[in-house]
């Protein structure tokens, strides 16, 4: 997963019209996949694991309010487009919001392998689904602020080398109590990543074309993840 910090970096040698072509619908089909795992993989998953369902929800609340705290207090938020728009002067806040946000994302994933490997593979893949995107936005964000490509690459993959430390974590965790309230937190996680950043990037009148195919891909993010619900 913290590869992928090194798709901002690829993508934006691209010309800029073909990134902006791009980076919305893929938005909407990675707001669609977290979406899809959440409800058709996670919380079903936490439901049959005999867990109290008060408990399993209070959880998913956890992880919800966690990010929601996250991003009040760090004043970060996630960033889609690779353009002037995305400016920020606080660099080093967004990069260690962004750290924080893949520690978490790591200690998440992890904890659903932990409990089930397809479940696992299923949330990693959601979750890379939601990456590509977010990385090529937070590489902007730092070309805009003035950092080289060079230096913005670099910090940018250091951070993302978080998600390992919240992977080894989760590990480290399972050898001493049950991580199986990770898996409700992760669908919180997901929830709130969908519906307070992505969701409202591409909730807005682009033309009747362009909604059409926003709306098809975050569509086909559902379907991808219910095929894979019926297919395991």
């Amino acid at each position: 997963m913290s590869g992928l910090a090194l798709v901002g970096g690829l993508m934006l040698l691209l010309p800029e019209r073909g990134l902006q072509r791009m980076v919305l619908p893929l938005v909407a089909f990675s707001a669609g996949s977290l979406l899809g795992g959440a409800f058709f993989h996670m919380l079903p998953a936490a439901l049959e694991s005999g867990a109290p369902a008060v408990r399993t929800f209070a959880w998913v609340l956890v992880g919800f309010v966690l990010f929601f705290v996250l991003e009040q207090f760090l004043h970060w938020h996630h960033c889609h487009r690779a353009d002037a728009e995305c400016r920020h002067p606080l660099t080093y806040l967004i990069l260690l919001g962004d750290a924080l946000h893949n520690f978490l994302g790591g200690l998440a994933v992890a904890g659903t392998f932990l409990v089930d490997i397809r479940l696992g593979i299923t949330t990693w893949a959601a979750a890379a689904l939601h990456e590509i995107p977010q990385e090529l936005g937070d590489f902007g964000v730092l070309l805009h602020g003035g950092w080289s490509k060079g230096k913005a690459l670099a910090f940018n993959f250091a951070s993302a080398l978080t998600f390992l430390l919240g992977g080894l974590l989760a590990y480290s965790l399972s050898l001493r109590l049950d991580v199986g309230f990770l898996v409700p937190l992760a669908a919180g996680n997901f929830l709130y990543i969908a519906a307070s950043d992505l969701v409202p990037e591409v909730n807005r009148h682009f033309g009747p074309v362009k909604d059409l195919a926003h709306f098809l891909a975050f569509v086909a993010g559902l379907l991808i993840l219910y095929v894979l619900r019926s297919g395991l």
